[in-house]
């Protein structure tokens, strides 16, 4: 059996910003160890907005990762700070359209690959996939992770347009489709009823169990609450204004603050790497809580893992119009076991996710009073430091190297029929 895949991806080491770019690596390097024929044809680093070159070292050596010519149209393409709205569609990386498939055709002829595999959020990605698989004839795999279209989204509707397009394309051309929550899947289902029921695939996100390993055991044991020093809780990762919004959180506790004199040392938050810093900056000073809101700056990953273990809380940030979507970080939360406070809808894809490690507090993204009352439960339940965590073994189902098996799997079937 030909085991070699053309993974297509825009988020792929050495870019700092995505959490998504550790799916891409972790399954990519899975299939690698696995036998696999692995080429990851991504974009010339100049796309990138921010960079670290030592998250190339997560990239492992029997990978072969192919850079093709892409820039940002907000930065590279613009006059005076401006540009014409067709260039950013179906995203700004739309330049990456015609360097991908060009590159992509290149290992094609040289790799031959039984499977081509395309990876959302940036749409190039599967527009690339696309014209690879109408002119090779290659069976193409979608990994759209979350639904493309949902109500209200995209707004603009030039954009709205083009992504129906590509959603159209992926279920009449493509073998299968990979989804990472229970929500999207039932989405897709019902959006597309003549499509076959196992053409649409669940794989989560995960953990990446390999990192996690890269750290000190001793780190990884669960936490003791010290009583005479604030609990202290973490977000992790970029927290977007509309999909994220902390302003009734931000009022929730200036509300605590106001109610209870000593609450500020009670408790502490460390909002790190929101990439909105100048926007939530001036809220916290309008509320009067800058004292016990920290904006942080972003780290490497590895660093962004390890302070997850020396918090005594987590928090995850999803609005009702994500519900069908599950944040890469909610499992990695799980990993770190740690009490999560989870603001968002009870019947989320991400409450269902997190109230399976039986340490979730859940309420509502914007409902001040309820996340009032859940902030007083979790540092009460923190404090009795009565919790119990999720096994190892159940641990385990979670990871990405569990969900990377499903995927070899998959894609194992496909090249068989080749």
């Amino acid at each position: 059996m030909n085991k070699s895949l053309l993974y297509i991806a825009y988020h792929f080491p050495p870019i700092q910003v995505s959490s998504g770019v550790h799916r891409t690596l972790a399954f990519s390097r899975y299939l690698a160890e696995h036998d696999w024929d692995v080429t990851v044809l991504t974009v010339d680093s100049k796309a990138y907005q921010q960079i670290n070159k030592a998250q190339q070292d997560f990239i492992p050596a029997n990978i072969n990762v192919v850079r093709a010519y892409a820039r940002d149209t907000a930065r590279h393409f613009t006059i005076k700070g401006r540009y014409l709205g067709w260039m950013a569609l179906p995203d700004r990386w739309q330049s990456w359209i015609l360097g991908g498939v060009i590159s992509g055709l290149k290992q094609i002829r040289k790799h031959k690959p039984a499977v081509i595999l395309s990876t959302y959020p940036i749409a190039s990605a599967h527009i690339i996939g696309y014209l690879l698989h109408k002119i090779s004839g290659i069976p193409w795999v979608a990994d759209l992770r979350d639904p493309m279209l949902q109500q209200g989204y995209p707004s603009n509707p030039a954009q709205r347009k083009i992504f129906a397009w590509i959603e159209q394309k992926i279920v009449k051309h493509c073998q299968k489709v990979l989804l990472t929550s229970p929500g999207a899947v039932a989405l897709y289902r019902e959006r597309y009823p003549h499509s076959s029921a196992d053409f649409w695939q669940l794989i989560p996100n995960g953990y990446d169990s390999a990192m996690f390993e890269a750290l000190p055991v001793e780190l990884q044991q669960p936490k003791v609450s010290q009583p005479d020093k604030p609990l202290v809780m973490l977000h992790s990762g970029t927290i977007y204004p509309s999909e994220r919004d902390p302003a009734a959180l931000f009022q929730a506790l200036a509300e605590l603050k106001q109610q209870d004199a000593q609450f500020a040392q009670k408790f502490q938050l460390i909002l790190r790497a929101t990439g909105h810093d100048d926007l939530f900056a001036p809220q916290l000073l309008k509320w009067q809580i800058n004292d016990i809101v920290q904006l942080a700056p972003s780290v490497g990953y590895l660093a962004a893992l390890t302070e997850m273990f020396e918090v005594d809380a987590l928090l995850l940030l999803q609005a009702a119009n994500c519900n069908y979507q599950t944040p890469a970080k909610a499992y990695e939360y799980l990993r770190a076991r740690r009490p999560v406070l989870a603001l968002t809808p009870a019947e989320s894809d991400t409450a269902a996710l997190v109230q399976k490690s039986g340490v979730a507090t859940i309420a509502p993204l914007d409902d001040v009073t309820q996340i009032k009352t859940a902030l007083l439960n979790l540092l009460e339940k923190a404090s009795q430091q009565q919790l119990q965590y999720l096994s190892d073994d159940e641990m385990q189902l979670h990871s990405r190297q569990f969900q990377a098996a499903q995927l070899e799997t998959l894609l194992g079937k496909i090249a068989e029929k080749r």
